[in-house]
């Protein structure tokens, strides 16, 4: 045999979107074997916990108090039967959600409508990520006033760039769940920390954000965070790849039609809606926890963050309440919960720009070593241009809710096309039946609605 064929053959082996009957395995039962194999929804809690949690969900909390605190759980609740679908399409197929997207109808060109759509969204990946590391770094400049912004974009940019250049699914959960963990444990301990200063918050003032009233004027912030807590447009794509790379698919094996594939198949997808759902409680939690912040410490003040200060009138929070000395501690708590959505969106941000363009056959997904090219050119260009970007323009809190906003419009398709793929292209024998179906409906027009809404807003 040959290098060369020898290569080719280890490629195949070791590529998670090759179903090859080789790499079977079956499913684990219960949860408790089951938790080895989770890991894809700490990659999406990284991703999800930062930009939409410290920013979008504190700025909320500061501008209306505690009214739309039932809006963390709608927002984070109502998409998971969207991830959930179509994660479970993918696990099925092997097939990452853009490829997916491209087989809904009309077709336009040859290709589905929404693989337009896709490809579009690097613009929002730009803005929203430029905002995220803008963030990041007016956090590192306040803490460390004597090294400008500049600089740290450029050291961010290129700390993460080196992380991912291996392109190895093992490096981005084991970065991501570590950095998930120490957020969520630490904002958890500042909203309990309040309790001990004059603004401690109360059961009722719990209740009171718990009765679905919405504030006047607060519509934009609201459609950001709807947007941008809980899992997006874009982690709801990348959580397919993820799925995917982790083994779901590949251990499930090629649909052969047979009753052994079925078991599997729904095998593994348990085991990835309990990978999902412990996300989800770890991204609620940690953004319900945002927002008490800003409920409770800013609103009372009528502090609410704006323009380059977001950064520092959040952190006023803690000078506030404890004194100056937490300042420091938040700043980089802060950093480290922005740095963190960087890490994790440099390569689930680049598997799906790499698949769109794929898809409009810039090459060959099934190429592993080409996939591979691409990957990292994309995990170099993204994280430049979101740098330059981040550098440019002073509000990242603007760039933030732009992103938001953009990325609830592009869940409007996600939405319909999940819906199409889970009655007309997934296998029936897997689906979870009428319950999760009337789920999945109205998680697609309660995405749809609001969609539809941010467009209104941005016309008008």
């Amino acid at each position: 045999m040959s290098q060369s064929t020898a290569v080719l053959i280890d490629d195949v082996h070791d590529d998670p979107y090759v179903m090859d009957r080789k790499k079977i395995q079956e499913p684990p039962e219960g949860w408790v074997a089951s938790l080895r194999f989770l890991g894809p929804g700490m990659i999406t809690s990284a991703a999800v916990v930062g930009s939409g949690e410290l920013i979008t969900a504190t700025t909320l909390g500061a501008k209306v108090g505690f009214m739309l605190l039932w809006l963390v759980f709608v927002s984070t609740f109502v998409k998971v039967a969207v991830q959930i679908e179509i994660a479970r399409w993918s696990i099925s197929t092997g097939r990452p959600a853009i490829e997916g997207y491209d087989r809904v109808p009309p077709r336009i060109g040859g290709r589905g409508w929404a693989s337009y759509l896709a490809v579009l969204m690097f613009l929002q990946f730009v803005t929203s990520q430029a905002g995220v590391l803008g963030a990041a770094a007016l956090a590192l400049t306040l803490l460390v006033p004597a090294v400008s912004a500049a600089w740290w974009v450029a050291l961010m940019v290129v700390v993460a760039i080196a992380i991912h250049l291996a392109n190895r699914y093992n490096i981005v959960e084991t970065i991501s769940t570590t950095l998930v963990v120490v957020v969520t444990v630490m904002v958890m301990v500042m909203v309990l920390g309040l309790q001990a200063t004059p603004f401690a918050w109360t059961g009722a003032d719990l209740g009171s954000g718990m009765t679905f009233r919405i504030a006047a004027g607060s519509m934009g912030v609201a459609l950001s965070m709807f947007g941008l807590t809980g899992v997006g447009a874009g982690e709801i794509s990348s959580y397919s790849f993820w799925c995917v790379e982790k083994g779901y698919a590949a251990w499930t094996g090629p649909n052969d039609g047979s009753k052994e594939w079925v078991a599997r198949a729904r095998g593994w997808i348990s085991v990835m809606k309990k990978d999902a759902w412990v996300s989800w409680v770890i991204y609620t939690a940690s953004t319900a926890s945002f927002y008490v912040l800003g409920a409770a410490v800013l609103n009372p003040q009528g502090l609410e963050p704006t323009g380059g200060d977001v950064i520092k009138t959040i952190s006023s929070i803690f000078t506030t309440t404890v004194g100056q000395w937490a300042g420091p501690v938040f700043l980089v708590f802060a950093a480290i919960a922005l740095f963190k959505t960087i890490l994790a969106n440099v390569p689930s941000l680049s598997r799906q720009t790499a698949n769109a363009l794929s898809v409009f056959g810039a090459f060959t997904w099934r190429d592993k070593p080409v996939r591979d090219k691409w990957m990292r050119g994309l995990m170099v260009f993204m994280p430049v241009v979101w740098g330059l970007l981040a550098v440019v323009f002073s509000s990242p809190l603007q760039m933030v809710i732009l992103g938001g906003i953009l990325n609830a419009l592009y869940l409007m398709a996600v939405a319909v096309c999940t819906v199409y793929l889970s009655m007309r292209d997934t296998d029936p024998r897997i689906k979870d039946g009428a319950p999760f179906m009337v789920y999945l409906i109205v998680s697609g027009i309660a995405v749809f609605a609001v969609g539809t809404i941010s467009l209104v807003d941005m016309i008008f």
